[in-house]
């Protein structure tokens, strides 16, 4: 265990997850990502993901969303990070920058302590020109064997404030990678939104390449997920790209 103890980890997780109990609007970038647990301290980070819908059907083609976010990991167990600007474009309208979002990962066990390594995302969006506000809360597990690596999120999301639903929403996603070498790590990845019926997966590749004479690391992830059921878009077109430094 780091140097938050036990007690703080489990006050912590119990107050995030009373606080999501109780809807989650429309996809974003946030939704396409599978977090892992680890938090390096002294570590920041620069950010930009997103994705974009291909699809026959005008309910889904050409919706897409991007974010761009900075992080810094103030201790050995909390990065909290800030989402500058979220775009977001539905089909048939055009696009538009929609909030902004603060978001936390508390990492609870070391790196092989347990069977599994274990952390929570906590974070809140804050919609641009106002309305309900969101928060999204959730357990992140990652379990490393030898070359592969598997993560698991499962998010539980809730609308709060002036006009917000009084239910909550939840999805699921996994990452599962073999690392052929640091730069080049093939994989799938999976996603769930029960709530909406959508269930993808699909191949992504992603790795990542140390800037010479500098102490920072440029990190990439490119994929395709592809519509599982008739409820999910056909495709959905994956990118990150990141640099972190000390």
């Amino acid at each position: 265990m780091r140097s938050i103890s036990r007690t703080t980890a489990g006050i912590l997780a119990t107050l995030f997850a009373a606080a999501a109990f109780g809807v989650a609007g429309s996809a974003s970038a946030d939704d396409f990502i599978v977090y892992s647990p680890h938090v390096i301290a002294g570590q920041s980070e620069v950010e930009l993901r997103g994705y974009g819908i291909t699809d026959g059907r005008s309910d889904y083609n050409g919706e897409r969303a991007a974010e761009l976010s900075v992080a810094h990991a103030f201790t050995s167990w909390w990065k909290p990070e800030l989402y500058l600007a979220e775009y977001e474009k539905e089909p048939g309208a055009g696009g538009k920058l929609v909030g902004y979002e603060f978001e936390n990962t508390f990492q609870f066990t070391e790196p092989g302590q347990y069977w599994a390594d274990l952390g929570l995302l906590a974070s809140y969006g804050h919609p641009k020109g106002g309305g309900p506000g969101e928060l999204e809360v959730g357990p992140l597990i990652e379990k490393t064997v030898g070359r592969f690596d598997h993560r698991v999120n499962l998010i539980w999301e809730r609308h709060i404030g002036a006009g917000a639903e009084s239910k909550t929403e939840f999805r699921y996603s996994y990452a599962g990678t073999y690392a052929v070498s640091k730069a080049f790590r093939p994989g799938i990845e999976a996603y769930g939104r029960p709530d909406d019926h959508a269930y993808q997966a699909g191949p992504v590749v992603a790795g990542e390449w140390h800037v010479p004479h500098t102490m920072g690391n440029v990190e990439y992830r490119v994929g395709v997920l592809l519509g599982i059921n008739a409820a999910a878009p056909h495709h959905t077109w994956v990118a990150q790209l990141e640099y972190e430094f000390f």
